[in-house]
């Protein structure tokens, strides 16, 4: 079977994202919205088969790298079979697989020795309960709540919660123009392909469906945060979070609003990856994960 993928585009979304729904997967990756914010940065491309399927690679330079086929999980064998012809004959190369999820791993039911398989911890995704996360009620969510009534206490008759749209645009990237400058030495490389897919997403909000809010302080945007959902695990996945760190409890804060106002019925909360950064995997184990999505890499033997 002859392959033919071309570049993921606001075009395409619509026609792809049923496929997303077909099978239980934990991971960020489980929504189309996260392979659209990064397809630039890791060169995203698919292939449609008939009806049932996606196939999709990721193209940087001479590398090559596939995802586990889009699908029902008992369509996972056959599918991935035709994603490994095409690696062996038309790429002249063995396939390797990246962000796999256990599910659907367990799906492909691979006889043993055939890949090597290989956790990639910096890619885990934190889950959490969702409703602790809106209440932020027991022991374990003290500090958290203490933060928000801090926020709230100094706050309370100046912010404004928004849900976002594309004419906001123009305020969001100043935000987050404003936000990097905070960072200053600790941004690098994967931020700024961060930017780049937040702007791409910025311009096709409407057509991708995202969910996007943001808090205003005295009629400024001070933090601003994005996600999607994914239907079938009644899960929310929050893409982007950025606020000021300079104002106590504006991260919980938002956080909690977001998903009590948009997410009323999710059951879990990804809020994906560290990507390796220990203030990063500090901040994302301060909310409590019930579970970790693993994810793993796969190489043909």
């Amino acid at each position: 079977m002859n392959l033919h993928f071309k570049s993921l585009e606001a075009s395409d979304v619509e026609l792809l994202r049923p496929y997303f729904g077909l099978r239980t997967n934990k991971t960020c990756d489980s929504v189309i919205l996260d392979s659209f914010l990064w397809k630039d940065f890791y060169g995203c491309e698919f292939a449609l088969l008939d009806e049932r399927a996606v196939l999709m690679q990721s193209h940087t330079g001479e590398d090559y790298e596939a995802s586990l086929p889009i699908c029902r999980a008992e369509d996972m064998p056959r599918y991935f079979d035709i994603m490994e012809q095409h690696f062996n004959r038309d790429l002249g190369r063995k396939m390797k697989v990246i962000f796999a999820d256990e599910d659907g791993i367990a799906a492909l039911n691979l006889v043993p020795g055939r890949y090597t398989i290989v956790e990639d911890p910096d890619a885990a995704d934190y889950v959490y309960d969702a409703e602790s996360l809106r209440t932020l009620s027991g022991k374990k969510y003290h500090k958290k709540k203490n933060h928000v009534n801090a926020f709230l206490r100094e706050y309370g008759e100046r912010y404004e919660y928004r849900r976002l749209i594309r004419a906001d645009r123009d305020t969001i990237w100043e935000f987050l123009s404003r936000w990097r400058e905070q960072k200053g030495d600790e941004a690098d490389v994967h931020l700024d392909g961060e930017a780049e897919g937040i702007h791409e997403v910025l311009r096709h909000m409407e057509v991708l469906g995202t969910y996007v809010a943001g808090v205003y302080i005295d009629g400024r945007l001070e933090a601003f945060t994005m996600g999607s959902y994914n239907e079938r695990d009644k899960m929310a996945i929050i893409h982007i979070e950025k606020a000021n760190a300079e104002i106590r409890g504006l991260y919980p804060f938002i956080n909690q609003q977001f998903l009590v106002h948009e997410f009323p019925d999710a059951v879990l909360v990804n809020r994906e990856d560290d990507v390796g950064l220990p203030a990063l995997r500090k901040a994302k184990e301060s909310y409590s994960p019930i579970f970790m999505a693993k994810k793993y890499t796969m190489i043909q033997n």
